[in-house]
C-alpha cells in the first residue's frame, strides 16, 4: 500500500498494490483489513519524524510491524542548506493551520515545514507577507533525495512561483518587523480581539502567575471572554490543553479566531453555561473562574477540582469579594487584593486613573 505517487516509483510488481486513499486517514481501516497477510506499506523518508508511523502504530501490536526508515525530509533539507538541525524548529503542515508557525516568527528564527503541495507555499509566502514578516527568505525544496530534486530561494512578499511540485518542503529564514510573540505572561492586550471582555495585561500575568502551567496540564478557563487567560495558558508549553467555556455564542466564536490566529487552535471551546457546560469535560489540573462567580459555580468547580488541582478566582463586585473571603476563610489559600492605577490626561496635566480593584483567591485542594 502506498500514494500513488510511491507506487508510480516501483518496478513491475506481482504483488497485489493498493493505493492508499485520500484522506489519509480513509486509509487505515483499508490497511488494517489486510491483517494476517504480508503487507508493505510506503512512506516518504522517517515515517516517525513528521511521518504515519505514529498513525498507523496505534492501531498495531507490539512485534506486529517493523519500520524500515530513510533519511528524512527534514534531515534531507538540514544538509542542502547547511542547517543544524538540533536547532531548527521543524513542523509538520500537511494538514495544520500555518498559523501554527506564529509563536515562532522572530528575526533570525530558522524553520523548516512540509506542506501539503506547491499551492501551499504560496499560502505560506501570503500569510507571512500579511503577519508582517514579509522579508523572510523561503527556500523552496522539492522532491529532496530524488531526480526531481530542485531548490530555489525567494522572499516571501516578492514570491511568485507557479510550478511548485509536491514532495515540497520549505526553509524559512524570519526576517520582518511583525509583532513578535513575547515569552513571558501577560501580552500585549492588542493581541487578543475582544469586545471589552478581556483579562487586562498585568491581572493576566498575575493571573498565570497563580495558575503556574506545567507540561502536560489541562485548564479550565471558566467565562472565557477574549480566550487571553486559556491562550496564555497554551503558550506556556505545547503540551498543556485548554478548555475555555463561555456563555456567550459570539465570544466563544471569538476565543476560537484568537487562539487559531495565534497558533494554539487546539484550546477546546464549549459553548454553555456552567456550570452545567463543565460535565464530561476533562478532569483539570487548574482552574480560572473569571467570571460569574457564585456560591454554586464555587460548589460544582470544587467537587470537580481532583486533588491536588490548582483554583484561581477573580472577583470584581463586593458580593463576589465576599463569597470569596469565605471560601478562603474555609478552604485555605491565598487572597490578594489587586488596585492598579494608569495615567492619564487630567486637563493639560497628567494624574492617575484607578481600575476597579480586584480580589484574587487562588487555592489548591
Amino acid at each position: 500500500m502506498g500514494a500513488a505517487r510511491h507506487l508510480a516509483l516501483l518496478p513491475g510488481l506481482t504483488a497485489e498494490a493498493v493505493t492508499w486513499p485520500v484522506p489519509f486517514a480513509d486509509g487505515v481501516p483499508v490497511l488494517l483489513s489486510h491483517r494476517g497477510n504480508r503487507v508493505v506499506m510506503l512512506a516518504s523518508g522517517d515515517p516517525f519524524w513528521f511521518g504515519a508511523g505514529a498513525v498507523i502504530a496505534r492501531h498495531l501490536e507490539p512485534g506486529e510491524w517493523r519500520a524500515l526508515p530513510a533519511p528524512s525530509t527534514m534531515s534531507l533539507a538540514a544538509a542542502v542548506l547547511g542547517w543544524p538541525l538540533e536547532r531548527t524548529r521543524c513542523f509538520g503542515l500537511h494538514a495544520a493551520p500555518l498559523a501554527r508557525l506564529r509563536p515562532h516568527l522572530f528575526s533570525g528564527q530558522r524553520l523548516l515545514a512540509t506542506l501539503r503541495d506547491g499551492d501551499a507555499v504560496g499560502e505560506l509566502a501570503a500569510w507571512l507577507t500579511a503577519e508582517g514578516f514579509g522579508e523572510t527568505t523561503l527556500h523552496v525544496m522539492e522532491a529532496l533525495g530524488g531526480p526531481r530534486e530542485r531548490v530555489r530561494g525567494v522572499q516571501a512578499e516578492r514570491y511568485a512561483l507557479q510550478d511548485v511540485q509536491h514532495p515540497v518542503c520549505v526553509g524559512l529564514e524570519v526576517a520582518g518587523h511583525g509583532a513578535v510573540l513575547p515569552l513571558a505572561s501577560g501580552r500585549p492586550d492588542t493581541l487578543f480581539d475582544n469586545d471589552g471582555q478581556i483579562t487586562k495585561r498585568p491581572v493576566r500575568a498575575l493571573t498565570l502567575s497563580a495558575l503556574a502551567p506545567c507540561p502536560g496540564e489541562h485548564l479550565w478557563d471558566i467565562g472565557g471572554g477574549s480566550g487571553s487567560i486559556g491562550i496564555e495558558w497554551l503558550l506556556a508549553h505545547p503540551t498543556c490543553a485548554a478548555t475555555a467555556v463561555e456563555i456567550n455564542p459570539e465570544r466563544a466564536a471569538r476565543i476560537a479566531e484568537n487562539a487559531a490566529r495565534l497558533g494554539v487552535e487546539r484550546l477546546q471551546v464549549v459553548t454553555g453555561a456552567a456550570p452545567d457546560a463543565l460535565a464530561g469535560l476533562d478532569a483539570p489540573d487548574a482552574v480560572f473562574i473569571g467570571g460569574g462567580i457564585s456560591e454554586e459555580m464555587l460548589q460544582s468547580v470544587w467537587a470537580a477540582m481532583p486533588k491536588g488541582a490548582r483554583l484561581v478566582a477573580n472577583a470584581v463586585t463586593l458580593e463576589a469579594e465576599v463569597l470569596l473571603a469565605n471560601w478562603q476563610a474555609a478552604k485555605g489559600g491565598d487572597l490578594m487584593r489587586i488596585e492598579l492605577a494608569q495615567a492619564n490626561a487630567l486637563g493639560r496635566k497628567r494624574g492617575w486613573k484607578a481600575a476597579y480593584p480586584i480580589v484574587q483567591w487562588s487555592v489548591q485542594r
